[in-house]
Formats: C-alpha cells, sequence, structure tokens
C-alpha cells in the first residue's frame, strides 16, 4: 500500500479520448466555410470519427511507441548481400496504415480533397509527426508526375489509393504505393542547380541510368522517388522505383540514416546511385520546374504541420492549467496566466486559418487562387513554421517542471517544432521566393492585395498594415535584405486579414491589437489587459 505522501492530488488527467477535431473550433469552422454544403455533413463526420481515432488513447500510445522505436537500417542480410532495408516499429506501420486509409494521400481523387485532408493532417499530426513525411511526399509527387500523362496515368492511382501496402515488390503488384524524394546534395544543399548526380540515356526512350548521391533522402522505404540530377540538357527530375518490374532491386545504397534532433520515427537518409534505373519525368533541363509542384504542396504540408503541433501544444497547455490547482485557484483563472494562454491560442488560430485557406485555394483552382499560393504559399511557411518552436517552448512552460519531462510529451513536440521550418527551404529559401514572385509575376500581388482587401475597412489596425504594406512595397530596391521583414509582414496582413473577416471579434481583435498594431509584446503573454482573454482561452479549451 503507498504511503500517505504519495497520494496523488493536483494533478491533471491525461487529454485522451476525445474528438480532436470537434474540440478545435477554429479548425471544424475553417472546414464549414471552405468546404460546399453540401458535402460538409459527410467531410464533417469523416473528420469527426477520425478526430476521435486521433484522440484515443491506443492510437496516442502508438505514436509515442513509434517516437521511441526510431528506424533501424539494414544494409546486408545474413549471407552478406546488399538488401539496403529500412526497419520500422510495428506502431510506425500501423500509423501510417491509418493515415493512408483516412485519405492523407487522395486529396486530388476527392471531392473537396484538400480541404478535408488539410483538416485530417493537421490532426493527424498532433498524434505523432514522423509519419507525416511520406504521406506528404506521397501527396504532394502527383502534381509533378503530371507533366508526364503516361507516368500519371501509371502511377497516380497507386499513390492516391486508401490502401496502406508495406511490402518491397513492383509497384504494379501493389494496391497502393508510396513515394519520397531526393534533391539536395552535400556539396548543393538548397542551390539544386549544383547537384553532381549523372543521368545517362539508355537505349529506351525516356530511360537513364543515375550515378551520385543525395545528402537528403526522405522515407527510403518508399516505393518510388522524384530526384534530381543532370542529364544531357540540364538538371532533369526523374522517378526511380524502388523495385524493378522484373522483381529485382533497383540499386538505391542506403548510406546511413540521420540521427536528427526530432521527428525520430521517420528514417531520412544519405542515399548512393551506381547504375540506377529511372523514368524522365518531364522534359530534360526543366528538372526544378516539373518538380516545384511537389515542393509547393510540401511546403503547405509544413505550414498545417505546424499548426497541428500549435494546437496540440496549446490544448495540452489549456487542459493542464484546467486542472492544475495553485496560489488558492485553477491556474487558467489566474489574469498573467490567462493571457499566456490566449496569446498562444491567438496564434494557433491565426496559423490554422491561414493553413486552411489555402488549401481550399487547391479545390477552388482558377488563375487567381493559383496566383495568390504563388506568394501565399512561402510567406505562409516562412512565418507559421518559424512560430512554432516559440509556441511550443511557452506552452510547455504552462506545464512547469512537469513539460520539461518527456512523459507529458511537451518535449517531443518541442523537439518537432524547429523541423517544419528547415525543411523544403529554409527561412531565406522561403523569402527570396517571395521576391522572385513580387519582381516577375504581377498577378501573384494582385490576388494577395484582392485577398487582403477583403477586410480592408474593418479594423483600422489592418488598414495601417496594409498601408505600410503598401509603402514597402513600392520600395523593391535593396528587397534581398528586406526579404525577411517583407515576408512576414505580408503573412501578418494575410493572416490578419482572414482573423477579422472570419474568427470571432475577440480573436480579431487581440491579433490585430498585438501582432499588427504596437500593443503587443515581444514575449507571449503581453496581450493587452482590456481584451476579452477568458472567450479566447475557453474557445481554444479541448474538450475531454
Amino acid at each position: 500500500m503507498a504511503g500517505s505522501t504519495h497520494t496523488v492530488t493536483n494533478q491533471p488527467p491525461p487529454l485522451v479520448g476525445y474528438d480532436v477535431y470537434t474540440a478545435d473550433r477554429a479548425l471544424s469552422e475553417a472546414v464549414g466555410r471552405h468546404v460546399a454544403p453540401e458535402l460538409l455533413d459527410e467531410v464533417g463526420e469523416e473528420l469527426a470519427a477520425f478526430g476521435r481515432t486521433c484522440g484515443s488513447a491506443q492510437v496516442q500510445e502508438w505514436g509515442v511507441l513509434a517516437n521511441e522505436n526510431p528506424p533501424r537500417l539494414r544494409t546486408h542480410d545474413r549471407y552478406g548481400h546488399r538488401i539496403d532495408e529500412v526497419d520500422f516499429h510495428p506502431s510506425w506501420h500501423r500509423l501510417l496504415g491509418k493515415g493512408v486509409s483516412a485519405g492523407l494521400t487522395a486529396a486530388w481523387v476527392r471531392p473537396a480533397g484538400h480541404v478535408r485532408r488539410a483538416a485530417a493532417f493537421l490532426l493527424w499530426t498532433q498524434v505523432e509527426a514522423g509519419n507525416g513525411c511520406p504521406l506528404s511526399m506521397t501527396h504532394a509527387a502527383v502534381p509533378a508526375l503530371r507533366a508526364d500523362p503516361g507516368l500519371a496515368a501509371e502511377w497516380e492511382p497507386r499513390l492516391t489509393s486508401m490502401i496502406y501496402d508495406r511490402e518491397l515488390r513492383p509497384a504494379e503488384r501493389k494496391a497502393g504505393a508510396l513515394f519520397g524524394m531526393g534533391m539536395t546534395e552535400k556539396q548543393g544543399g538548397s542551390d539544386v542547380r549544383a547537384n553532381t548526380t549523372t543521368a545517362t540515356p539508355l537505349a529506351e526512350s525516356g530511360t537513364y541510368s543515375l550515378s551520385g548521391h543525395k545528402w537528403f533522402c526522405s522515407a527510403p522505404m518508399s516505393d518510388g522517388f522524384l530526384v534530381l540530377a543532370q542529364a544531357p540538357d540540364g538538371l532533369t527530375c526523374f522517378l526511380v522505383p524502388r523495385v524493378l518490374a522484373d522483381g529485382s532491386r533497383n540499386v538505391f545504397r542506403i548510406q546511413r540514416l540521420k540521427d536528427k534532433l526530432g521527428n525520430r520515427s521517420n528514417a531520412s537518409s544519405e542515399v548512393e546511385f551506381d547504375g540506377t534505373w529511372a523514368r524522365r519525368v518531364g522534359e530534360e533541363g526543366r528538372g526544378v520546374r516539373t518538380i516545384i509542384e511537389m515542393v509547393a504542396a510540401t511546403r503547405l504540408d509544413c505550414v498545417l504541420g505546424s499548426a497541428g503541433l500549435m494546437r496540440q501544444a496549446v490544448a495540452q497547455a489549456v487542459h493542464h492549467c484546467d486542472h492544475r490547482e495553485a496560489f488558492g485557484g485553477r491556474l487558467v483563472d489566474k489574469p498573467l496566466m490567462r493571457n499566456v494562454l490566449a496569446d498562444l491560442a491567438v496564434e494557433s488560430e491565426a496559423a490554422t486559418t491561414l493553413a486552411l485557406r489555402l488549401a481550399a485555394a487547391y479545390d477552388t483552382g482558377g488563375e487567381q487562387e493559383k496566383a495568390l499560393l504563388r506568394i501565399a504559399v512561402p510567406a505562409a511557411k516562412y512565418w507559421v513554421t518559424k512560430r512554432c518552436a516559440p509556441v511550443t517552448v511557452e506552452a510547455a512552460e504552462c506545464l512547469g517542471g512537469n513539460g520539461y519531462v518527456e512523459e507529458s510529451g511537451m518535449p517531443r513536440l518541442v523537439r518537432e517544432s524547429p523541423l517544419n521550418s528547415i525543411w523544403e527551404g529554409a527561412g531565406n529559401v522561403q523569402a527570396l521566393d517571395v521576391v522572385r514572385a513580387l519582381q516577375r509575376e504581377p498577378a501573384a500581388l494582385d490576388a494577395y492585395l484582392r485577398e487582403v482587401g477583403l477586410a480592408r475597412g474593418a479594423d483600422h489596425r489592418l488598414d495601417g498594415a496594409i498601408k505600410a504594406l503598401l509603402t514597402d512595397l513600392a520600395d523593391l530596391d535593396g528587397i534581398e535584405a528586406r526579404a525577411r521583414r517583407l515576408t512576414e509582414r505580408l503573412a501578418l496582413v494575410l493572416q490578419g486579414s482572414l482573423l477579422v473577416r472570419f474568427a470571432p471579434p475577440e480573436v480579431a481583435d487581440a491579433f490585430c491589437a498585438s501582432r499588427l498594431g504596437s500593443d503587443g509584446g515581444a514575449a507571449f503573454g503581453t496581450l493587452p489587459h482590456t481584451l476579452d482573454l477568458t472567450a479566447i482561452v475557453e474557445r481554444s479549451r479541448p474538450q475531454a
């Protein structure tokens, strides 16, 4: 029998056994805005069921186990044959199977596919972010493959399948397939035009032999990969199958797995090609243009992933403070803690609202929506992913010392939080991409200004921020040195516009005062005390 000093009191219950989707009002309301009325019941029921899956004790335990048991590389079998296989904990496969069956790779073939997938991806990130990588790349490979109608017809049904088939065998004998990507090399990094991997044409039209290496190749257990290599006419995109049609393994030598800060459940690798068979995707010399649609889609997933991490961090912080008592009352009722929680909730809602608006642009289509994405995706990727780390760290602090203990789950969120800012082009790459769009694509800026202009006149602080932004845009001299500041402003103004239009007044008021006006500090918890902070915190409370 436990001694009396070990009686447990004043400890919050686990945040488990709840509907993660329905409890997230910012997310569910965004889905309601962007999904056609005739589909809303179907989509809402699907996401609520998936939300219950995400909140279940079993699935959350799978996430913990997958993170605690990282993948293991086996280069050779017991007889000395080169096999280059990666072993995963069973929980990884269970999670990946759930993600595929939930449609996280099927957006391109479902009605309202991008919004419903974006919402589900945001939910799934909160369980375990590592398996989001193969799901994201498989989803994003579809538009790149459409540069070659023949390849698209062959591979798209496999990539958009809702069946997870983990076996390594020829893709034509599988009910579903996953894709990875290999772009960067150790001497070039983000400067992919410095790649040295070579592609030599073979006798069969459109086929090549690759020789070289990739410094980062994610999800090396996938069925196929999009890679960049130097063909006779320049940098070109190629499809590299893991297993060839005759059942033999393609030359795909995994040199090692990366030992990463976070994202431990996912395998990131260095690979070598040596006579590796590949098929060309798109034209020779147009590799970057071919693969750029894949990059844009994975960048949006970085935004969604960061929004998901922020939402989970805020949910854990609010839940803890709602059940923890100190100094004569609940923490959530203490004015200063309420200010911190409200500030974190505003940041989380701004990220979610922006991410779902961008997903809706994919569903809507049309030239103006495409033009908006050209600026808004890199701007959102720059800003939202950078806000993720300070949000998760502050949320962990809300738990005090408990938040620094692995069992709380908060350290896993903190370790994961910088990743989306680095992957698919770090901050400078995104800011410079925004600058290129401003200089070369006037339709993109026009679409952006039309979007933010929909809220003009509704809040004087937003109007002032738009005016200041227009002044910045009028002077593009020396813009590279100002690219980060300008990109930040573009993202903040777009978030402010969306919140003024769609969020409750207390949320929009807090955002405009602290992010667009001058009534906020550098740290979280510095919102004006005159705001309705109680309503903001209540809106963000997860319902266990």
